[in-house]
C-alpha cells in the first residue's frame, strides 16, 4: 500500500496546500509558511516516489478501488517520477524566490493558492494514466496559469493573457475532440488499454487521431508554427511566475508528446514522427532567430523556450525510421529526457537572474542595463554559468544534453536536422553573449536613475532571491560534471518508454472492453 499511496501524494499535497492557503488568506505569513512547507513536501515525496519506482518498477494506483480500464488510474514510471521531482524542485525554488518578490497585493489575491494549484495540475498531468484526466489536469493548469498571468492587472499582462488563454483553449478543444474520437474507436479512456488496442491494427483513423493529439500538445509545448502565444505572454507577469511557466508549462506538452508517441501511436512512425522531426528542426531555428532579434531580457529568454522545445521534438522524431537501431532510439529518447530536465533547471534560473537584475537597475531592456560584472560579480558569475549551459558548452548540463541528441541524430543519419541543431546552438550562444555584453560587461548606464544601486551592498531580500539561483546553478554544474548516474536514469526511462508492453502490463488490464475497432480490417503494421 505504501508505494501506491506515493503516486497520489504529488497531487494531494499541493491541493491540500492550496486549500490551507485559501483558509489562511488573511495571514500572508501563514501563506508563505504553507508555501515553503508544501513545496518541500512535494519535492521530498517526489524523490521518494522516484526511488521507489527505480527500485520496484512502474507503480500504479487505482482510484476508488475500480480496476483498469474502468477506473481512473495513476501511473508512475521513471519518466513521470522524474518529472514530478522536477515539479517539486521548481515549486520549491520559485516559492523561496517569491518570499522576497511577491508583495502583499499579490498574496491577498491568491498568489500562493494558485501556485499550489498549478503544481497539482502539472503533477497530475505527469502521473495520470487516463486521457480524459490528462485533459482535466491541463485545464487545471490553464485556469491557475491564467489567473497568475493576470495577477496585478497591468495592461501588458492582460494583453498577453488574452493571447495565451485563446490559443490554449483552441488546443483544449482539439484535445477534447481527439479524446472523444479515441473513446468512440476504443471504448476506453485508459492509456494502457488504448495502446493495447492500437497495437492490433494499422488503420487510417488512428493516424488522424494521432495528428489531432500532436497538434494539441504541440500548441501547449510551443512548437512551430503554433508558438506565437508564448513570446506574447511569458515576459509579462511577475518574474517568479515567468520562471515557473518557463520551467514547467511547455514541458508538460513535451512530456505528453513523448508519452503518446512512444506508448500509443507506434504504428505509422514514418509519417507521424517525421512530422515531429521536422517540426523540431524548424522550431529550433525560428525560435533562436526570433530571440537573436530581441533586446529585452525576459523576451529573449521567452523566445528561447521555443528553440529549446525543438531539441526535444527532434529527439522524439528520430524514431521516424522503422530501421533505427534499438541503442540509437534509446539514446535519442534518453537525450530528449535529459534535455528536458536540463532546460527546466537552466531556463528557470535565467529568469530568476533577470529578476535580480531588474531589482538592481529597474529595467529588463538591455540598452538600459550595464555595469553588473564590475559591481555585482557574483550575480554575473551565476548568469554566466547558466547562459553557457543553455548554449551547450562543456562541462555543463546543456553540453551533454545536446551531445546525446545530436549524436543520436548522426547515428540515425538525419544530417539536415543535425545541422539545424548545431546552428541553433551557435545562435543561442550569440543571444547569451549579447545579454552578457549589454547587461553585465558594458559600463553602467548613467541615464538610469537606479544606477546608484549597483554600488550598494545587497539587502536581505536580494540574498533570499540569490538562494534558489545558487541552488539551480549548482544543479546544472552537477548534471554536467557528475552527469553519468543521471544519464543512466534517463537511459532506463527511455528503455521503459520504448517497450510499451511494460507499461501495459504494469497497469494490469483485468477486463476486456468490446470496441468498434475490432471490425476494422488490419492493413499491416504491428
Amino acid at each position: 500500500m505504501f508505494p501506491e499511496i506515493l503516486v497520489l501524494l504529488p497531487v494531494f499535497l499541493p491541493m491540500t496546500a492550496a486549500a490551507l492557503s485559501v483558509v489562511m488568506w488573511r495571514s500572508p505569513l501563514a501563506q508563505r509558511v504553507i508555501g515553503v512547507v508544501g513545496t518541500t513536501a512535494l519535492l521530498a515525496f517526489g524523490i521518494i516516489l522516484l526511488l521507489q519506482t527505480w527500485e520496484n518498477g512502474i507503480i500504479t494506483m487505482e482510484m476508488s478501488g475500480f480496476a483498469a480500464p474502468f477506473g481512473i488510474v495513476l501511473v508512475s514510471d521513471l519518466l513521470s517520477a522524474m518529472m514530478v521531482v522536477m515539479t517539486g524542485i521548481m515549486g520549491f525554488t520559485v516559492v523561496i524566490y517569491s518570499l522576497a518578490t511577491a508583495g502583499e497585493d499579490y498574496e491577498r489575491f491568491g498568489y500562493y493558492p494558485l501556485m499550489h494549484l498549478l503544481h497539482a495540475g502539472v503533477a497530475g498531468a505527469f502521473l495520470t494514466g487516463d486521457i480524459f484526466n490528462l485533459y482535466v489536469w491541463f485545464e487545471v493548469m490553464l485556469v491557475a496559469s491564467f489567473a497568475l498571468l493576470i495577477l496585478g492587472g497591468k495592461r501588458a499582462q492582460m494583453e498577453g493573457a488574452v493571447k495565451y488563454v485563446t490559443i490554449n483553449l483552441v488546443s483544449s478543444m482539439i484535445l477534447l475532440t481527439a479524446i472523444g474520437l479515441t473513446y468512440g474507436v476504443v471504448g476506453s479512456l485508459n492509456m494502457a488499454h488504448i495502446a493495447e488496442v492500437f497495437q492490433e491494427v494499422d488503420s487510417p483513423i488512428i493516424t488522424v487521431i494521432a495528428m489531432m493529439y500532436m497538434v494539441a500538445f504541440a500548441i501547449k509545448a510551443g512548437s512551430f508554427p503554433l508558438f506565437f502565444w508564448l513570446p506574447a505572454s511569458y515576459h509579462t507577469p511577475p518574474v517568479a511566475v515567468s520562471a515557473l511557466f518557463a520551467g514547467l508549462l511547455t514541458k508538460v506538452g513535451a512530456y505528453a508528446l513523448f508519452r503518446f508517441f512512444t506508448l500509443i501511436f507506434t504504428q505509422d512512425v514514418e509519417f507521424t514522427h517525421n512530422i515531429l522531426l521536422w517540426a523540431g528542426a524548424i522550431t529550433m531555428i525560428t525560435g533562436v532567430l526570433g530571440a537573436a532579434a530581441q533586446f529585452e531580457f525576459r523576451r529573449i529568454l521567452s523566445i528561447h523556450i521555443i528553440s529549446q522545445i525543438g531539441y526535444m521534438l527532434m529527439a522524439l522524431g528520430l524514431l521516424a525510421s522503422p530501421d533505427i537501431p534499438d541503442e540509437v532510439a534509446q539514446l535519442a529518447i534518453a537525450g530528449g529526457i535529459f534535455y528536458i530536465i536540463h532546460n527546466i533547471i537552466v531556463k528557470t534560473n535565467l529568469f530568476l537572474v533577470s529578476g535580480v537584475v531588474y531589482r538592481v537597475l529597474g529595467s529588463y531592456h538591455l540598452k538600459k542595463l550595464g555595469g553588473i560584472y564590475r559591481h555585482k560579480p557574483f550575480l554575473a558569475l551565476l548568469f554566466f554559468i547558466s547562459a553557457l549551459s543553455l548554449a551547450g558548452l562543456p562541462p555543463l548540463s546543456g553540453f551533454f544534453a545536446k551531445f546525446a541528441v545530436i549524436r543520436a541524430g548522426l547515428e540515425a543519419m538525419e544530417w539536415y536536422v543535425v545541422v539545424f541543431a548545431l546552428v541553433t546552438g551557435l545562435l543561442t550562444l550569440y543571444s547569451m553573449v549579447k545579454i552578457w555584453m549589454y547587461a553585465f560587461w558594458s559600463p553602467a548606464p548613467e541615464d538610469n536613475p537606479q544606477v546608484h544601486k549597483l554600488k550598494e551592498p545587497d539587502d536581505a531580500d536580494t540574498w533570499v532571491m540569490y538562494t534558489p539561483i545558487i541552488l539551480l546553478t549548482i544543479a546544472t554544474v552537477v548534471l554536467g560534471v557528475y552527469g553519468e548516474p543521471f544519464f543512466e536514469l534517463t537511459l532506463a526511462a527511455a528503455e521503459q518508454l520504448l517497450d510499451p508492453q511494460v507499461y501495459i502490463d504494469a497497469v494490469g488490464l483485468e477486463y476486456v472492453i468490446d470496441h468498434p475497432i475490432e471490425d476494422i480490417e488490419p492493413t499491416g503494421g504491428q
